[in-house]
């Protein structure tokens, strides 16, 4: 009690000087009990938000397909055009689309107008799975579009993007218009940390991390790597913020949401991340057209729907030139592509607040409009 009002008691102790010592013995006991239960606290939270928490997607909605590697979920109600979005398949969860109540990519595009929105699931590799190659996930992709009906509004987030990238590449058709958020599309471009690491690391690197993954790469070792791109948040920062905010329920159980997602990694087939490290990475192969997709080359030239091109300003994952400079390889007339930059780094073009109340609404009525043309027409 050496804060707040002392107890009577205490007023007595304290006007006896022999007792003095006796009265700050008291205060003492009862800090240290106070500062044991914050620290037992902090270490329940700690253990709770990386061991024991599991990624949910926030908004009501039905698994249409049990694929391989995924599950296609369906929002809204089956009415007009489909939007497919093709969540990142890099190491998390489609949490990333549909992350929490009033803070949800899917939830967005629904309120802006669009009746159907459907979202891939990835699922986390399994041993059997070490040999699929980046085919199959583009078998399974356009298995999706399928059974939506054959032709879907896409919007490609980050890994995402290039998988649908590839798929207007291959079957025009079946794409009535293209989102690419944070899509490393050319990424010879720009000068961020990932393609440095890529570069600068050997294939025989990524091999051996593949090989101590049974032949897969395990997204505890990728969760590993975007964490020492800032060592000091990471490992130093965000447990001192946790430990100042222990007593904020507000704080844990924005923390507590965040946490769900971003410490629950998902495995990758080991054959597929090496195919993608070496033909997408190292040597750009789809920015340069000669990529091999379900047995054809594959040719951004090759897209002619409309394109909207959305980046980051900050985004050191995919940066805004792998983006933006999509546009000048695209066979998409330029009056019909979109280019916009917003504040924020990576993880902000799908979740944050700011993005998703004044950016993705006007992503939703242009995907509406191009609904419309490719309707009258």
């Amino acid at each position: 009690m050496s804060q707040g009002t002392p107890r009577p008691h205490e007023f007595k102790l304290a006007s006896v000087p022999a007792f003095w010592p006796v009265a700050m013995a008291s205060a003492l006991v009862e800090d240290e009990a106070e500062l044991y239960a914050r620290n037992v606290k902090f270490i329940e939270e700690e253990i709770k938000i990386h061991h024991e928490l599991r990624p949910q997607l926030a908004t009501e909605n039905r698994v249409r397909l049990a694929l391989r590697t995924m599950h296609l979920r369906d929002y809204g109600r089956e009415e007009g055009r489909p939007t497919l979005v093709v969540a990142p398949y890099a190491g998390h969860s489609a949490m990333i689309a549909d992350y929490h109540k009033g803070q949800s990519l899917v939830q967005t595009l629904l309120d802006g107008g669009i009746a159907h929105v459907a979202l891939t699931d990835w699922t986390s590799a399994t041993p059997d799975m070490r040999d699929f190659e980046v085919d199959n996930y583009l078998e399974e992709l356009l298995v999706a579009i399928d059974d939506l009906g054959g032709s879907v509004d896409l919007v490609g987030l980050c890994q995402g993007g290039w998988a649908s990238a590839m798929i207007a590449a291959r079957f025009p058709e079946k794409v009535n218009s293209l989102v690419l958020a944070g899509a490393p599309i050319d990424t010879d471009a720009g000068d961020g940390p990932i393609k440095r690491m890529v570069q600068a690391s050997p294939l025989s690197f990524y091999r051996e991390l593949v090989e101590l993954g049974g032949g897969l790469m395990l997204g505890r070792f990728m969760l590993r790597g975007w964490k020492n791109m800032h060592p000091a948040e990471h490992y130093i920062d965000e447990h001192i913020e946790l430990y100042e905010h222990i007593d904020d329920p507000a704080y844990l159980a924005k923390r507590e949401t965040f946490e769900s997602w971003y410490e629950n990694p998902i495995d990758l087939p080991g054959r597929w991340y090496l195919q993608v490290i070496k033909e997408i990475f190292k040597e750009n192969r789809f920015a340069k057209g000669t990529f091999v997709g379900l047995g054809r080359p594959l040719k951004l030239s090759d897209i002619s729907c409309p394109v909207y091109l959305l980046a980051g300003a900050a985004d050191d994952i995919t940066t805004p030139e792998q983006v933006l400079e999509a546009d000048r390889l695209l066979g998409t007339p330029k009056d019909a592509i979109v280019k916009e930059t917003v504040p924020g780094g990576h993880i902000g073009l799908f979740m944050s607040a700011r993005t998703l109340s004044q950016t993705w609404p006007k992503i939703a009525s242009w995907i509406l409009r191009a609904s419309d043309r490719s309707s009258a027409t």
